[in-house]
């Protein structure tokens, strides 16, 4: 049971406080609505759509964003709660430290290094692809085929090093391309209103079809267990498709990472979370209404990098497409950035615990950033960014993301058991119903994952354990406190059995 040792909320909240490894507090709600926006709003518009509609669910990927975006909402409750009452660097890593015990808050921490570490690399090689589209840059350069992918790595090293330099600056940063690739997007949604076909929604839920691959570890775990013969399109396309753009709404668990930065946590993590996350549902709905309807959703060309771009293409839009590449290009380095910032607050904060090296953990004295850890994370993400294919690995982050989810959704339910006497500035309604459903919901989005995701999740999860074991287990601050008021006890007894004598 020592694997379980659980680290108090007080305990955690008063460690905050630590002279080396304090964090600024800087961020407001306008701040962390921004990050949410900032990191939601790009991939998921600007490549998922098309390619989703094209493959699993025609014009209904408009529901598979809804759905995706439900799913989400029921998850962003409970991070709300635990966003308030734990404000915490570290977001889903902090939260199972305080409910399932310091095994599950390690596997969580390094499930997330998953997540955002290879979702930053899989953005900066979209944004290089942009960047090359827009500018004609030479194929070795920046793009798809580009190995080494210089656009990538350059974004990357760029980005850390706005990172280094505090998380206000990086707010501010972040604020200005939000603005830019809102605009753009309420440009697509309102251009494209004028060139939509209602023919092109029809059939708005294309019948289902049996599909060409999904067999062996490309098939769905759903259907490798009940032997289920892999389809596309109809109800199970939807569903499908909805576990992949999943990917999109990445982002509303980072802004609770910012929470130790907060001003005001108690109030603000819960609006910057859910407002983030009901601004970014409203316009992927709204603009996959509107591709899908410019462009048919069979057309090969909505199978693209650029489905946006190719759909005002197909109307003689031809300059429109300029603007949404430079969209594209601003929302995909907001991307890069917030999920980089959310990558080294949690490394951060299992550094504090000891899980990792304690000394990757000091704060810069001027700045009151881990830059250390964010230097380390930047370096990670752009040899990855720029050496590693990618385009497969995108469908771990979903899984991995959804499994933080159903964690923190449990362990709502813990805590509220455990620890009713908690100050809860936001509580989750309906509890226990809410938290089940979001377990339920990202379970079944889970299993319409495929069997080769499944496998690679796995074998990193055993990566981690090994070393947790080899190294966290043992240098784990809670852990040698543990111990040494076991030695302290002894000590105690031994002396108290001596003075008897």
């Amino acid at each position: 049971m020592d694997l379980f040792r659980i680290k108090s909320v007080e305990r955690s909240i008063a460690e905050t406080d630590e002279p080396e490894t304090r964090l600024k507090k800087e961020l407001s709600a306008w701040d962390l609505t921004v990050f949410g926006v900032g990191v939601m709003v790009g991939t998921g518009i600007f490549v998922l759509t098309g390619e989703q509609a094209y493959s699993n669910a025609g014009p209904a990927i408009v529901i598979s964003f809804v759905i995706a975006g439900i799913v989400c909402g029921l998850a962003a409750l409970c991070y709300a709660e635990f966003a308030s009452t734990v404000p915490v660097a570290g977001s889903a890593y902090t939260f199972s430290y305080a409910t399932l015990g310091e095994l599950i808050a390690w596997i969580i921490g390094w499930d997330l290094v998953l997540e955002l570490a290879l979702g930053a690399a899989v953005v900066a090689r979209g944004w290089s692809a942009y960047l090359q589209s827009l500018f004609d840059l030479p194929t070795w350069l920046a793009g798809d085929e580009a190995i080494p992918d210089f656009g990538a790595i350059a974004i990357v090293l760029a980005l850390t090093a706005l990172g280094v330099f505090g998380t206000k600056l990086s707010g501010r940063f972040t604020s200005v391309l939000v603005i830019v690739k809102v605009a753009v997007v309420t440009f697509v949604i309102v251009a494209g209103l004028f060139f939509i076909k209602a023919s092109n929604y029809t059939p708005f839920v294309p019948d289902s079809q049996p599909s060409e691959g999904g067999s062996g570890l490309d098939s769905t775990l759903l259907q490798s267990i009940f032997g289920v013969d892999p389809t596309v399109f109809g109800v199970y396309g939807i569903i499908a498709a909805a576990s992949v753009v999943f990917f999109a709404f990445i982002g509303f668990d980072i802004v609770a990472t910012s929470a130790e930065e907060t001003k005001n946590p108690q109030r603000d993590m819960p609006r910057g979370i859910l407002g983030s996350l009901a601004i970014v549902t409203v316009l992927y709905a709204a603009v996959s209404f509107v591709v899908t309807g410019m462009l048919k959703y069979s057309d090969e060309r909505m199978n693209t990098a650029a489905p946006l771009a190719e759909a005002f293409k197909a109307n003689d839009l031809d300059w429109a497409s300029k603007i949404i590449s430079v969209g594209a290009v601003a929302g995909l380095t907001t991307v890069v950035l917030v999920l980089m910032l959310g990558q080294s607050r949690v490394l951060f904060a299992m550094s504090r615990d000891g899980l990792l090296p304690v000394g990757l953990a000091k704060v810069h004295p001027r700045f009151g950033t881990p830059y250390r850890i964010t230097i380390i994370t930047g370096l990670f993400v752009a040899v990855l960014a720029g050496f590693v294919p990618l385009s497969e690995l995108s469908k771990l982050v979903s899984i991995g993301t959804l499994f933080a989810f159903v964690v923190v959704s449990a362990g709502v339910i813990i805590l509220r058991r455990t620890r009713a006497d908690l100050d809860r500035p936001f509580r989750v309604p309906g509890v226990p119903l809410i938290p089940i459903l979001s377990i339920a919901a990202c379970l079944w989005l889970m299993v319409n994952l495929s069997v080769e995701t499944w496998v690679r999740f796995l074998i990193w999860l055993a990566i981690g354990f090994a070393v947790y074991f080899v190294y966290g287990y043992r240098s784990s601050r809670l852990g040698r406190g543990l111990r040494q008021a076991e030695v302290d006890a002894d000590a105690d007894a031994d002396v108290n059995d001596g003075q008897s004598t």
